[in-house]
């Protein structure tokens, strides 16, 4: 029988398995498979960390493939030992224990890393990013009643670290560099909505705030910001963003810029080699929502199979606030090019807040607080380019009242 080719899997996380999947629809039986993974699991849905956190979720209940389904799919499975080099010559990858694998393909995804703002005293134990299961370990070993965290970074991350924390006990404070919470995702009005909800369930939120150092023997007990306040802190966790890791890649001689450079069939500058996920870089973006992660992986599990005629077309994708009796949509462009219209609604009352971004007559952005029904059918008038003319008396009432209409 002539011997399978070798596929190479380097990271065993969302993108990279997803991959995989996709791969065993299209051609089961087509790879002889191996898998390298840094920690020491299987396959875990990463975005339910937050929900293990607050307590609704156990570690059992994200895990997305068991090392029975491994085995079941005949699937070589290192946990635990990262791949620390790949010699392209030899088509060789080399693990931390010393395994080293031949490959005829090679799939990169390493995907990224916490950025640990670099200030004096980041390296104190009990200062972590919000990663992966092992972080949220060190959280709830940390998260007694009446001790204190500080949470850096405002964004989606670091709210649902900072509600878990808070659930679990901890009297939370959140530091944020901007004026408006998830400014990347929310208007000033929104984020004020956020703020005010958030602080009434009991978190405290410092905005325009900048951490200038660390303090602390051994393990960090304290957070000085700029202005001079000093925060007591039992856990600090670092949520100031993401950083593609791309070491790997780029010792071995692959193109990287902000993440390692694919074109639109997730091939990297070698065609034996390529990349998905967080650390990849197309068309000079970079990714960090699933939507296009599982297009990514469709596409290239079809290359790799030889179905080579799908290609990644970059498409917006919506923002959810992942806690427990927070509606927050947000998607597309809520800031608009010069000459946009914007369309509000507020309801002050039902602490409701829905923003719509028109360029001409096609809707280009949205952003919904309190009420999140609509998000979808704008999220699709978005992406389809609707003429949105015929709606625009009803646009903000959402699609039932539209439909009525029409």
């Amino acid at each position: 029988m002539t011997a399978r080719p070798k596929l190479v899997v380097i990271g065993n996380g969302m993108a990279g398995m997803r991959t995989v999947e996709e791969l065993l629809k299209l051609a089961p039986e087509h790879y002889e498979i191996t898998v390298f993974g840094a920690e020491p699991h299987g396959n875990y849905n990463r975005i339910l960390l937050s929900p293990v956190l607050a307590g609704e979720k156990e570690v059992d209940d994200i895990m997305l493939h068991t090392r029975e389904w491994y085995r079941a799919h005949g699937i070589t499975l290192h946990a635990g030992d990262p791949v620390e080099a790949i010699d392209r010559r030899r088509r060789e990858v080399r693990s931390r224990a010393g395994v080293k694998v031949r490959y005829d393909r090679l799939l990169i995804a390493t995907g990224s890393q916490p950025f640990i703002v670099p200030v004096p005293g980041h390296q104190l134990d009990n200062v972590i990013g919000f990663r992966d299961i092992a972080d949220v370990e060190t959280m709830l070993r940390a998260a007694e009643p009446g001790r204190n965290a500080v949470v850096i970074g405002g964004g989606l991350l670091g709210l649902e670290a900072a509600s878990g924390l808070l659930r679990r006990g901890m009297s939370v404070t959140v530091v944020h560099l901007s004026d408006t919470l998830m400014n990347q995702q929310l208007d000033a009005a929104a984020g004020a909505l956020l703020k005010a909800e958030l602080e009434q369930r009991g978190l405290r939120v410092l905005l325009d705030a900048q951490t200038e150092a660390l303090e602390g023997e051994g393990a960090v007990s304290a957070v000085r910001l700029a202005d001079g306040r000093v925060l007591p802190a039992d856990l600090v966790v670092m949520a100031a963003g993401v950083r593609p890791r791309v070491d790997l890649a780029r010792a071995c001689g692959l193109r990287c810029e902000r993440a390692i450079v694919v074109d639109d069939t997730l091939q990297t500058y070698d065609p034996r080699i390529y990349a998905v996920g967080e650390c990849v870089q197309h068309r000079n973006a970079t990714f960090g929502l699933v939507a296009p992660l599982w297009e990514q992986a469709r596409v290239c599990a079809a290359h790799l199979a030889g179905w080579g005629h799908r290609r990644f077309v970059q498409s917006t994708s919506p923002t959810r606030l992942k806690v427990t009796g927070i509606d927050l949509y947000s998607v597309g462009d809520f800031v608009g090019a010069e000459g946009a219209e914007n369309m509000v609604l507020r309801d002050p009352r039902r602490g409701v807040y829905k923003r719509l971004v028109l360029q001409g007559d096609r809707l280009v952005g949205a952003v919904l607080y309190g009420d999140v029904e609509d998000g979808p059918w704008y999220f699709d008038l978005i992406r389809a380019g609707t003429n949105v003319r015929p709606l625009r008396t009803h646009l903000l009432f959402g699609q039932a009242l539209c439909a009525q209409a029409a």
